[in-house]
Parts: C-alpha cells; sequence; structure tokens
C-alpha cells in the first residue's frame, strides 16, 4: 500500500500534515496518528467533515448524497470520512484550527440522572459525570458521542445545555424506529445506567463577535444547540436581536416550550415562531415548515441576517437555498445537518 502526504489547511490559515493509505479514509488516517477532525457519524451520512480538495487524487467511498450534492462534489468537496487519497492531498478545512483536537481519546464514564419522553418520538436524556470529572467545558453548539455499552458503536448528539461544574450533560434525542441507541435507551437503560461518552467536539457555534441579527432554524431535536446558545447569551446578558424558528411535523412534537418561554423573558430580543408542518385547524402558530417561514419572513424583513441551521438534510440545503436568494452569503450561513 502507498502512503501519501495528506496537508490540511485550516480557515484560520494553519497547516496541518499526517499520512494515510489507499485504503485509508483522511478521518480513519488522521485518528491513527491521535489527531481529531471534526465529523460526527464518519459514515458520509452528516456532512459534518465538509472540505475542499484543492489538488490531488482520490475516491469517495459511499455517502449520503443530500450531505455532498453533485454540484459540490463538482467543485471537489469532499466528505473526509469517506474520501480515500491515491495522491498527496491538498485540503481547505472551514473550521479554525483550534477544532482540531489531539492526543488520545479518552472515554468518561457518566451516569443517566433523567430519561423521560417530552413529546412525540422525542426523548431528554441528562447524564451526569463521575465525581472526578464534575466540570464540563464546551461551547455552545457542540455535540458529545456517546457509546452504546458493550459495542464499539458511537453516537453523537448536541448539548442542549452549557458549560457547568456539575458534570451535567443534557440531550434531545429523536426517537428512530430501528435506531440503535434510541432501542437500547427504550428497551435496557433506566436511571442508573452508566455510558462511556467522549469530549466535546464540534464546529458549530454561536458567533458573538458578529453583530448582524440573527436567525436561528432548528428541525425537530435541531432545538439542542440552540436552547445551548440561547441559555448562554442569558448567562452572559448578550441580547443580541435573534429570530428562532422551531419545526416540527405535527403539534405533538413540540417540546422545550417552557424553556422557550422563559429564555424570551430574559432575552428581549429574542422572538421565537413555531412552525408546525401538518397542523389541526386549531393551531394558531405558522402552518408550514421552517423553511417556508424564512422564506416569508425574509420577503417582509429584509436585511443582512447571519443564519445558523441545525437539522434533517433537505431542511438545511432548502433554507440555505432561500437564504442565498435573499443576498445572504455563505460566510453568514453556519450549519449542522444529521441523518
Amino acid at each position: 500500500m502507498s502512503n501519501h502526504l495528506i496537508t490540511l489547511t485550516t480557515r484560520d490559515g494553519q497547516v496541518l500534515t499526517f499520512d494515510a493509505q489507499d485504503s485509508q479514509d483522511v478521518v480513519s488516517a488522521a485518528a491513527i496518528c491521535n489527531i481529531t477532525l471534526p465529523s460526527l457519524c464518519r459514515d458520509g451520512g452528516c456532512g459534518a467533515c465538509l472540505a475542499h480538495c484543492e489538488s490531488g487524487e482520490y475516491t469517495l467511498g459511499n455517502y449520503n448524497e443530500s450531505m455532498l450534492p453533485s454540484e459540490l462534489k463538482a467543485q471537489r468537496q469532499v466528505l473526509l470520512c469517506r474520501t480515500f487519497p491515491h495522491s498527496n492531498l491538498q485540503l481547505n478545512a472551514p473550521y479554525d484550527y483550534a477544532h482540531i483536537q489531539f492526543g488520545e481519546q479518552v472515554g468518561k464514564t457518566a451516569t443517566i440522572t433523567q430519561l423521560e419522553k417530552i413529546a412525540n418520538r422525542t426523548l431528554k436524556l441528562q447524564l451526569k459525570l463521575g465525581d472526578d470529572d464534575k466540570a464540563v467545558e464546551f461551547e455552545a453548539g457542540q455535540y458529545v458521542e456517546i457509546e452504546i455499552p458493550q459495542t464499539n458503536i458511537r453516537r453523537a448528539y448536541s448539548l442542549a445545555n452549557t458549560a457547568n461544574w456539575q458534570g451535567e450533560l443534557d440531550f434531545l434525542i429523536r426517537v428512530q424506529p430501528q435506531g440503535q441507541f434510541t432501542t437500547f435507551l427504550n428497551e435496557k437503560a433506566a436511571l442508573g445506567q452508566t455510558f462511556t461518552v467522549y469530549v466535546p467536539k464540534g464546529t458549530f457555534e454561536f458567533h458573538s463577535q458578529r453583530f448582524n441579527p440573527a436567525i436561528f432554524i432548528a428541525g425537530g431535536t435541531g432545538l439542542a444547540p440552540f436552547l445551548s446558545m440561547l441559555t448562554k447569551m442569558a448567562q452572559w446578558g448578550e441580547n443580541r436581536e435573534v429570530h428562532l424558528f422551531f419545526g416540527v411535523n405535527d403539534e405533538t412534537e413540540l417540546f422545550c416550550l417552557e424553556e422557550l418561554a422563559k429564555l424570551q423573558q430574559q432575552l428581549s430580543n429574542l422572538k421565537i415562531t413555531q412552525c408546525v408542518w401538518k397542523p389541526r385547524d386549531t393551531w394558531q402558530g405558522f402552518s408550514g415548515t421552517p423553511a417556508q417561514a424564512l422564506q416569508k419572513y425574509l420577503q417582509e424583513n429584509p436585511n443582512d441576517y447571519d443564519i445558523y441551521l441545525c437539522g434533517p438534510p433537505m431542511l438545511v440545503n432548502s433554507c440555505v437555498e432561500i437564504a442565498k436568494t435573499h443576498g445572504i452569503s455563505d460566510t453568514q450561513i453556519f450549519s449542522e445537518k444529521f441523518g
């Protein structure tokens, strides 16, 4: 097998190099060198490891095409977890050097302290780290990997709370009928169940140094990182203009409404629109998807916004296209998809 030099240049101009073999995808090759690149699913299903290949030859393994549409593929955009090099590669990453982690990734033990159904197909899970690991440090918007007991399978979930000294990790879990993690939670987990969790990661974060009014688009449990961001804003007394569009399929899937109401009391410049795709006749909020609500809002309220998106790929992609048609540049759109 041939070794190839991978050169990765980050958004802030830092350069990282490591070797990869033909049979190794870029993310796995970096991990062997104790370099953890931002990624989520590691099988081409989430788009978190999107980058641009400046030069070199490669093959892309199987991936979800909604995460790498044909037009992006033609521009030599790649998913690093599905990129197998055939020569030296020059790659550009859309994140800063600080988002890359170095050293062996050691898991920590966390125990379930809360597990409850809070809406149709949504669970709230709270884990608490052991007494030796009380401090939980992370940026609002980051995620944690949770390992299913007695397997090597990990699932990544955004944190819904903020950094704290109590060792608490809060998650909103979408119940998938055949999902391995949610099946474990439904059939085997209980209070006191322990998991191995891996340190917070991810590049989806609120850019507080910017001054444009912000639009948050949350699809279902994509609300989690926005709860974290808004809670941090309330804690730090930041009162930037934010409009949150929170979308679900029907009213039975709405959740965290009390938490959102409390945040509105704390943040006077926070507006919230609940979007229900298939509402009952009695529904008084917005009827339709968050993408439709965004289209209407931008038509009626033209401005230079920063737009943050978290949710299913179809929703994120639709909102990106809508934003661009209203003159919002790529540098003002920040997104995280989940499959």
